[in-house]
Formats: C-alpha cells, sequence, structure tokens
C-alpha cells in the first residue's frame, strides 16, 4: 500500500493522485453498494462475485465472468508475487554492476533468478491455501497486525525523521548510475514541487508512464476489497460479514492512501519517489520493520488472490457449466477444502509469472477486475429494475442510479487506461458468452432476463393502445384450435408462415367439468405443449381451457387470449371432413431426428370409427360465433399433406405457385373482387408469400369472367387494385358461362326474371340474406373449375362465404364447403371481416 502510494504520487503529482485515489475509489464504492445488496439478499455460497453475478444474470454471464475473474485473480496473484520479488531483490541483491555480494546484499538478480525467487515464494502462498481457510484467516490477521504496526511506524517516521540525503543507485545499461533523492521533512517548497504531475520512466521497466498506466498500477492495490466475497463459502454469516468487511476496508484505505500521498508530497522530492519505490525503508525510524511490512502486506494479497480464483475454480466446477473441463477442480479434501483447485489456480499463477516484470501485467489485471466489477454493478441494476418482489436485501444503501454510476465509471476506466485490453477483455466475454449461451446444460438458478423482458412487455403492453390502431399497421393475429397436435404438425408450421411477426396463439379445448375433478388436469399438459413449440420452431403462446363443448371453450378462448392490444383477429380451423387423422409428429423430423428423444404425452388419433367431439352443426356454431365477434375466419383443408420443404425445394422452373380465387364460387351472381372479405383473402395470400420460406412462390390470381362483360376492362380494373397494393401477382382470366349456366337453372332464371312457385328442389342451400340457391350440380362444377387449373399449385386460398343465419341449415352449408374443396389438396377458406388493406403511406 505505501510503496504504491510513493509510485503514483511521484508520477502523477499530489492533485492527479487525490483525483485518482477519488475515481478509484468511486468506482470500487459504488461496486462495494451493489456487491452488499445482492450479498444480503439471501445465502451465499462459494464463489464470491461469480455466484452473485451467476444466480443474478444467469449462467451465460455468470459463467464467462467467472473465468474473467479467475483470470483477475491468476493475474493479480503473479501480481503480487513479482511486486515481492522486486521488494526482496531491491533489499537483498546484488547492486547492478557487482559480480559479488557484500552484507546482506547477496542474491543474484537476472530474470531466471527472480523466476525462481517468485516460484518459491508462490509455494509458500500454496501451502497455506492448501492447509485450509482457517489458517489462512488466522495468518491474515497475523500480517493485518504488522501492517497496521508497520503504517504507525511510518508516519510517525514522517514526523521524527531528520531531513537527509538517500543515495539511489538505478541500474543502466552498462551497470548503474547513482542518483540522490531528498527527504526533506515537512516543506512547503517540496509540497509546491509536487503537486503537478511529472511522469517519468519507470526504472524497473524503462517505459515512460502516463496518468493511464499510473491509475493501472495503482488500482490493483484497491482490488484486496473483493477478497471477503471471494470467501463466501467460508465464512460462517457471509451476508453479515461481507458488507460490514468490506465498507470498513474501503474506507480504510482510502483514508490511509490520502494521508500518506499529502505526507509523502510535502516531505520527499521527486527524484526520491519517482526512482526508488522502496523509499520509506530509508527514512524509517526502523527500517527492517518497514521491510516486513512489505513482506507480509504483498504475501497476503497475493495469498488472498490465489485462495479467492481456487474458490472461484471451485464454484465453476461444481456448477457443471464447463462440462469435464473443470471436472478436477470439484475435488475436496476431508474437510471441504478444494485442494484440486488451488493446485490448478498455483499451477496458473506459475504460468503467468513468466511475464516477468511487474507493471507489464498490471493493465489487464486493471481492465478484468474492471470488467468484473461493472458486471457486479449491472446484476445488481438488473434485480432493481426486474422490480422483482423477492428482491429486498436488508442493506438498502443503494439505488439504480449507483449500479448505473459504477458501469459507466468501470467502462470509462477500462478504454482510458487501455483501450486494446479491453476490446481484447470485451471480446473474450463475447466468445464465452456465445459458447455457454449454446453449450452450457439449463440452470434452475433462475434467469432475471425474464423478469427483466415481463418488466418491459407489461410496460410496453399497457402502453398498447387499441384505440390508436389504424389499418396501415394491421397484422394478422391468430388463433389456431388444435384438437390433437399429432396431426396438425403440418398445419401448425403453415399458421406459423401466415402470421406475419403478429400474435400467434394454439388453442386447445379439454371436454372436463373442473367440478368433478380433484385438480386442474391442463397443468401437467403445458409442459408438452410448450415443448412441441420449441421443437417445431413456432413463435406461438398456448392457451388451453377447460369447457363442457368445444364451442363454448372456443368462445372462451377468443375472448380471452391475449391481453390489451395483443388479441386474436383471426380464428383458425382445421376443416370438419371424414378423412382419418395421420400422425404428423411421428414423421416429423423435429422428432424423428433428434438424438434424445422427446416424450409425446399427447394422446393418440382418434380412430376412424370412433366418433368425434364435435358435431358439423357445432363446429359451423363456432365459425358463425367467431364472425359475430368480428373476428377473421379460415378453414384449412388438407394442411397436413403440404410438404412445404418439398414443395420449395423443387427446381426452380417453374417456381411453385399460390393460387387465389377472390370470388365467392358459392354466390356467383355477387362476384365482387373489391369487397372487404375479398381484399382480406388477397392480404393473407400476400402475406404468406411474404414469408422468408415462401418467397420463390408466385402468387397467381384468378379472374372469373362471364361472356359479354368486358373482360379486359375488369382485369384492367384489378390490375389497378394490385397496383394500388404493392401486391405482385399474375392475373388469369377463366371463363366460367358453363359454371354460372348450372347456378341460374337451379334458380328457374336470371336475377330479376319472373319467379316461379314450385318448391325448392332437395340438395339446395338458401342464404336468407340474399336469396341466394346453389346446387351441389353447381358446386361440383366450380371445383372441378378450381381443380383444372394447372400447374397444380403449393396451396390454394378460396373465398369462405358467411353461415346462413338459419341453423337448421349449417350441415347442409358444410356439405357445400366439402364438395366445393373436395380433392384440391392444401386449402385455406378465408373470410374477413375487417379492412386490412391500405393504399396510403
Amino acid at each position: 500500500l505505501p510503496s504504491s502510494a510513493g509510485f503514483v504520487v511521484g508520477h502523477a503529482g499530489l492533485y492527479q493522485a487525490l483525483a485518482m485515489f477519488a475515481v478509484a475509489y468511486f468506482i470500487i464504492g459504488m461496486t462495494v453498494l451493489s456487491v452488499c445488496a445482492i450479498a444480503t439478499n439471501g445465502a451465499l455460497d462459494a464463489g464470491g462475485a461469480y455466484y452473485m453475478i451467476s444466480r443474478a444474470l444467469g449462467p451465460e454471464f455468470g459463467g464467462s465472468i467467472g473465468i474473467m475473474f479467475f483470470l483477475a485473480n491468476v493475474c493479480g496473484s503473479a501480481l503480487y508475487v513479482l511486486g515481492l520479488v522486486e521488494a526482496v531483490v531491491d533489499s537483498f541483491g546484488i547492486p547492478p554492476g557487482q559480480k559479488a555480494g557484500t552484507g546482506v546484499h547477496v542474491l543474484p538478480q537476472s530474470y531466471w533468478y527472480e523466476l525462481l525467487y517468485g516460484t518459491v515464494l508462490l509455494a509458500l502462498c500454496l501451502l497455506v491455501c492448501l492447509v485450509g481457510a482457517s489458517i489462512y484467516a488466522k495468518a491474515t490477521f497475523l500480517i493485518f497486525l504488522i501492517v497496521v504496526g508497520v503504517l504507525g511506524t511510518i508516519l510517525i517516521s514522517f514526523f521524527a525523521t531528520r531531513p537527509l540525503r538517500v543515495p539511489i543507485r538505478l541500474p543502466h545499461f552498462n551497470g548503474s548510475e547513482t542518483d540522490n533523492g531528498s527527504f526533506t521533512g515537512f516543506s512547503l517548497s517540496t509540497l509546491r514541487d509536487n503537486l503537478g504531475g511529472g511522469y517519468g520512466v519507470d526504472y524497473t521497466t524503462g517505459q515512460m508512464m502516463s496518468f493511464s498506466s499510473v491509475f493501472a498500477v495503482m488500482f490493483n492495490g484497491c482490488t484486496g476489497i473483493m477478497a471477503g466475497s471471494n470467501m463466501s463459502g467460508d465464512l460462517k454469516r457471509p451476508s453479515y460479514s461481507i458488507p460490514r468487511g468490506t465498507i470498513s476496508a474501503v474506507l480504510f484505505t482510502y483514508l490511509v492512501y490520502n494521508l500518506l500521498a499529502f505526507l509523502m508530497c510535502a516531505t520527499c522530492n521527486r527524484i526520491l519517489l519517482q526512482k526508488d519505490y522502496g523509499f520509506l525503508r530509508d527514512i524509517s525510524i526502523f527500517p527492517p520493520l518497514v521491510t516486513v511490512g512489505i513482506y507480509a502486506a504483498t504475501l497476503s494479497a497475493a495469498m488472498s488472490n490465489l485462495i479467492g480464483a481456487s474458490r472461484i475454480l471451485y464454484a465453476l466446477a461444481r456448477d457443471d457449466l464447463f462440462g469435464r473441463a473443470l471436472a478436477l477442480a470439484k475435488k475436496t479434501s476431508a474437510s471441504g477444502n478444494p485442494v484440486m483447485a488451488v493446485i490448478l489456480s498455483w499451477l496458473v499463477v506459475q504460468v503467468v509469472l513468466f511475464s516477468g516484470k511487474l507493471n507489464t501485467i498490471a493493465g489487464v489485471v486493471t481492465t478484468f477486475f474492471l470488467l468484473v466489477y461493472a458486471t457486479v454493478n449491472l446484476a445488481c441494476l438488473a434485480l432493481e429494475w426486474a422490480s422483482a418482489p423477492n428482491f429486498r436485501p436488508t442493506f438498502r444503501y443503494f439505488t439504480w442510479h449507483t449500479c448505473l454510476l459504477g458501469i459507466a465509471g468501470c467502462c470509462v476506466m477500462m478504454f482510458l487506461i487501455s483501450p486494446v485490453s479491453a476490446s481484447a477483455s470485451l471480446g473474450f466475454l463475447l466468445l464465452l458468452l456465445l459458447a455457454l449461451h449454446y453449450l452450457s446444460p439449463s440452470s434452475t438458478w433462475g434467469y432475471i432476463s425474464q423478469a427483466l423482458i415481463f418488466h418491459q412487455v407489461r410496460k410496453y403492453l399497457l402502453m398498447l393502445d387499441v384505440r390508436k390502431d389504424h389499418v396501415k399497421f394491421w397484422r394478422p393475429q391468430m388463433l389456431l384450435m388444435v384438437q390433437n397436435p399429432r396431426g396438425s404438425a403440418r398445419l401448425i408450421d403453415f399458421v406459423n408462415d401466415l402470421k406475419k411477426s403478429g400474435l400467434y396463439v394454439l388453442g386447445h379445448v379439454e371436454l372436463q367439468d373442473l367440478d368433478m375433478l380433484p385438480s386442474d388436469p391442463l397443468q401437467p399438459q403445458q409442459d408438452s405443449w410448450l415443448s412441441l413449440v420449441d421443437k417445431l420452431n413456432v413463435k406461438a403462446f398456448v392457451s388451453l381451457t377447460l369447457a363442457p363443448s368445444v364451442r363454448h371453450g372456443v368462445r372462451q378462448l377468443l375472448f380471452t387470449s391475449g391481453l390489451g392490444g395483443m388479441r386474436p383477429n383471426t380464428l383458425v380451423l382445421g376443416f370438419y371432413d371424414d378423412e382419418a387423422p395421420q400422425d404428423g409428429l411421428a414423421r416429423h423430423p423435429a422428432f424423428t431426428s433428434a438424438r434424445e428423444e422427446v416424450p409425446l404425452r399427447f394422446p393418440p388419433l382418434r380412430a376412424p370409427t370412433t366418433p368425434k367431439l364435435l358435431s358439423a352443426r357445432e363446429y359451423v356454431g363456432i365459425v358463425a360465433d367467431a364472425l359475430k365477434m368480428l373476428r377473421n375466419v379460415l378453414l384449412a383443408r388438407q394442411l397436413e399433406s403440404l410438404d412445404k420443404a418439398w414443395e420449395l425445394r423443387r427446381a426452380a422452373s417453374p417456381p411453385p405457385t399460390i393460387h387465389v380465387w377472390p370470388v365467392n364460387l358459392l354466390r356467383p351472381d355477387s362476384a365482387r373482387y373489391a369487397d372487404t372479405c375479398s381484399l382480406f383473402l388477397l392480404q393473407m395470400a400476400c402475406v404468406l408469400n411474404m414469408a422468408r420460406a415462401w418467397r420463390r412462390a408466385r402468387l397467381r390470381l384468378f379472374l372469373c369472367v362471364e361472356a359479354g362483360t368486358m373482360p379486359h376492362a375488369q382485369e384492367e380494373k384489378l390490375r389497378q387494385l394490385l397496383k394500388d397494393l404493392r401486391i405482385q401477382a399474375q392475373i388469369q382470366l377463366v371463363p366460367w358461362d358453363t359454371i354460372t349456366r348450372l347456378h341460374w337453372q337451379t334458380c328457374r332464371g336470371p336475377p330479376g326474371g319472373p319467379a316461379e312457385e314450385e318448391e325448392e328442389e332437395e340438395g339446395v342451400v338458401n342464404f336468407p340474406t340474399n336469396t341466394t340457391q346453389v346446387s351441389d350440380e353447381y358446386v361440383c362444377a366450380a371445383n372441378k373449375l378450381v381443380l383444372e387449373q394447372s400447374p397444380a399449385p403449393a396451396v390454394r386460398f378460396l373465398y369462405l362465404p358467411r353461415p346462413p343465419a338459419d341453423t337448421s341449415l349449417y350441415p347442409l352449408y358444410l356439405h357445400q364447403l366439402e364438395l366445393l374443396t373436395r380433392g384440391l389438396g392444401p386449402t385455406v377458406l378465408v373470410h374477413g371481416v375487417s379492412a386490412v388493406t391500405s393504399t396510403q403511406l
């Protein structure tokens, strides 16, 4: 502590030194507040800052920052060992230029000798750490008493020692040179000379010092404040001890730094401060005690970082974030001391010792520690912003402002100290984040991202005002009713392409009565449905309900699904027919190619002879209910036969097509192309074509024309409509005189002609709203007309007429729809009730 203060003051001057201390302790102070808040919010285990970050931000952030913190402590331990070697060599080394030592100066000086001394000192730290935390605690307490005694001696020396000249022997390329430093005692002239900065060359490395390099060295002397939190697994009451011990350490060291800086500036000239980092021995009233104190403090710091690194490595190994790579570090002694983690940490520190010089690795260590401190502040900030009820630390002297200031301070100083090291550290952190995101197993710690997402989604949902909806920004929001996912895998995927970044809800109705059941039967099914969504890779929510009938269940979901401005505006149903359902999940690649078998807890499909849960009348009633509730309706037939991958992989010439019939084929007397329903149908076909998987497909729009109705004028009008709507589609004219003739024959004359008094023929559907009548013969002809258009498309979009007002005609209405779509392959019947297209900006 004192020697690094002399180094800082000698190069930076008093003003800049005080500014450095203020900045460093501001960052540390903000971080300490965050540490205390997290430490008092629940039980802490081994790992210190890593444990706090991983449990707050999740395994990806925790694991990556854990590795960074481990490396920071490892490099910090090597830094202190090198500092101790430097102090030992300074006291007992043979002076440069001399071949033999004299007196106590007997230790040879060279890179390899200093590496040997560092190895011996590190082995001593290893022995203490291998014995365990108890002996380490006793050793550090003893060292603390020694350091306090040394500090007291130093403070007395500033007042008791008379002015003197201190000879300084400096290494030189051809031997050594001698300079003289001065201890002037308290002198206003000396203080004035030391107020401003005077950066010089660091005599240990030969490098020119600057504000950032001096700050990097100084900041490493302040990182010991995290030593207590690193020992969180060994403390009896970490939530009690960490806040008190850490805050006390911060206040004590800050006061000592500032006091020493002032005393040094007032009594020592700049030559002494810059060129003799061990000058405190020369001015002390009892020099040997200063030497012992420096050795003890540096050795304590090295041990602290080594044992901290081992605890972090042990916590990482125990959490299994890196699998077998850290399996060896899990092994502990009989007393619970993670001996293998200590040995592995010692080996890494030994490798770092090869860097050789103290200030060489100071910038890297400082960058790592600043990054860890920034993440601790980020963890506390995230917990505070998430506003989770269970985040209620007993330490309350923090706000999100202190966390934000801590993050900003750490990031700014990181890049000021060394932009290269900061960028490299962030890049390394990003790589670790990505690796852990894709490779690490899921955890049960709880993810702060989920709490933050909930907080933000709630806020923005409240801001999503349905009264401000505009047709320009309309998007489909789908509710797909699924009876059994086994028979609907391709339909689920198809509707996912139709949603265009809108809401997508998979709805399911369970026909049971909760009054007759001991518990909710839907809860056990929820996980299966969510796994289905994950495996099919669709962006959908799941909404399950209990109801006495399917119709009541669909009503419930239409009324209650969604929140605020995110509610389904379109109901999608599978078609009601007699085809036997096929198990699409069993053949789906997501379930057949995966190595790990996903349990399919969905019931087996209905056998062809088993009666349906839904009657034809109830099915049409669901369609009618949705239209009454102003929901658009899509009926999807034979979508399970749509092999999207094959359709979109086939030869590029010709590309797959999407056939669009925007005319109501069951009402040939009112065949218009610009009503709300036709425009909605065009919009849905266009939305499908905009999906990434369907961009190669081409829209083909069929214009049904009769003789004598100026077909080219109709075509031009339709082309202009498509141009206004920015829809690219090929228009194909389809004569349908023979088809409409069948209709007029059934109706006994064209509209406006004399009505005959004959009874309605059997098999004719009557729509009371417009008295249109169509026969089975006409519908079959219309079906043939649609089927004959070649080449066969990937999917067809047809106009879905409204159900009749007379509920007794529901079965007949469904029968006509079945005839119209029979044998067409994948077909979507569409009925829209809301305006969805816009020609304006």
